[in-house]
């Protein structure tokens, strides 16, 4: 016998109930995007590698350690999108939509990271973004926060998440804070860990973002990039903060907050919730005003976010992970029976498309198929045997309520299920 095949470590399958959840959390963001004027955009799963090492600088570990890169069979080097961003940028200088009239886009669906896998963390994982092109001023930044924090009520979060917010300032002004930063740190480059001294003159920033409790000392005392800043970005970030008050969006500032991706500039922020272990980010973003032009387009002010969709769902699973309600089972005894079941069905669904009907297969005594009406979760179950084929009639059994079995005409069923499902 054959070695069976298992799916890739870190790669896992959603099964049912928890792929309802996990619909139902997408279907809800997306409620909020389309009632603040959002539109979707669909990307390639694939992306020329150069756009990523571009984009997400050389010395990130997305770049170095992450990314799923190989050689297509003309020689290509390409790449699973370890995220949506540079995608997205791509796209728009491609067809021409960052300039003129701006945008608001969002997009959904599987990245690829080869991270450890751990609880919220997987290698093929899934994202929801949003990216907007064309607002340079602070109230996109507080627009995006207001977005998120909408989405939050509207998926019952069973604990409010915090917001974290820094400033990154400028290109310019990120660069000599680099070199401020790094004079500092060499001053303890002995007690750095390997991951610090890697990045000390490769990318220095995100050694403030270490989680290493040996260096919290030393990152606590670094010089603060806020401190830095220039009087442009002072007064922008100044104005979000403004903006959020008058919005009654609680936030702190985290001065070690930096991001992991080099494009960023400006605002950084993060939503941050316990109970997911090392992983309590659910979603982060800023602005990456640089990004455009770095990629080869013509200057574009830039910002965004993304939500880690299985993040949200650890939240969520103790608390909502239910099976799907089926409204209707239909018990079919018999070949006849099955014939008229099948077209009962049919115009029940034309005409109460917010209903689930399901129609027993593969026959069975009128015993089984009730124990696999009542396992389906179904609210009600409708039998046509012999004698409700006789009167054109059926059955109508209510199996979550204490109510009598009630014999309905067939001409009649779709009003009696409109008045007793819609209760």
């Amino acid at each position: 016998m054959s070695k069976r095949i298992q799916s890739i470590r870190g790669m896992h399958d959603v099964l049912p109930p928890a792929s309802s959840m996990l619909r139902n959390i997408e279907h809800a963001l997306q409620a909020v995007l389309q009632q603040y004027g959002y539109q979707e955009i669909r990307m390639p799963i694939l992306e020329q590698t150069e756009l990523f090492k571009r984009s997400l600088g050389e010395g990130t570990d997305i770049v170095e350690k992450e990314m799923y890169t190989f050689e297509d069979r003309n020689g290509d080097s390409l790449t699973l999108r370890p995220e949506g961003t540079a995608s997205c940028v791509r796209a728009g200088l491609q067809h021409g939509f960052l300039y003129g009239q701006p945008s608001r886009l969002w997009y959904t669906g599987p990245f690829f990271r080869h991270e450890r896998p751990q609880k919220g963390r997987y290698r093929q994982f899934h994202q929801l973004g949003v990216e907007t092109f064309g607002f340079a001023s602070p109230d996109i930044d507080a627009e995006l926060i207001i977005l998120s924090q909408h989405m939050w009520g509207k998926i019952n979060l069973p604990q409010a998440p915090k917001l974290e917010i820094n400033s990154l300032g400028t290109s310019q002004v990120r660069q000599a804070y680099r070199e401020k930063l790094i004079t500092y740190l060499q001053q303890y480059e002995s007690e750095l860990d390997l991951d610090a001294k890697q990045r000390l003159h490769t990318n220095p920033l995100r050694i403030l973002d270490s989680k290493n409790p040996d260096l919290k000392n030393i990152i606590q005392n670094a010089p603060s990039l806020l401190e830095h800043l220039d009087d442009e970005s002072k007064q922008h970030f100044e104005r979000l903060q403004e903006l959020l008050t008058a919005a009654n969006i609680e936030y702190s500032i985290n001065t070690r907050l930096v991001r992991g991706l080099d494009y960023y500039s400006k605002t950084v922020f993060e939503w941050i919730v316990e109970g997911l272990g090392a992983q309590a980010t659910i979603c982060a973003g800023g602005r990456y005003d640089g990004l455009v032009d770095q990629l080869g387009g013509k200057p574009c002010a830039a910002a965004g976010f993304a939500i880690g969709l299985e993040r949200l769902a650890a939240l969520l699973e103790e608390t909502q992970l239910e099976e799907p309600i089926i409204d209707v089972y239909m018990i079919l005894m018999g070949g006849q029976a099955e014939l008229i079941g099948l077209a009962l069905a049919i115009d029940i669904r034309g005409k109460l498309p917010t209903h689930s009907v399901v129609i027993n297969c593969g026959g069975g005594s009128i015993k089984s198929q009730m124990k696999r009406a009542d396992r389906s979760n179904a609210r009600l179950a409708i039998i046509l045997a012999e004698d409700e084929i006789n009167n054109s009639t059926v059955s109508v059994k209510f199996l979550r309520e204490q109510r009598d079995q009630e014999t309905i005409s067939q001409d009649n069923l779709v009003p009696f299920l409109n008045a007793n499902l819609n209760k």
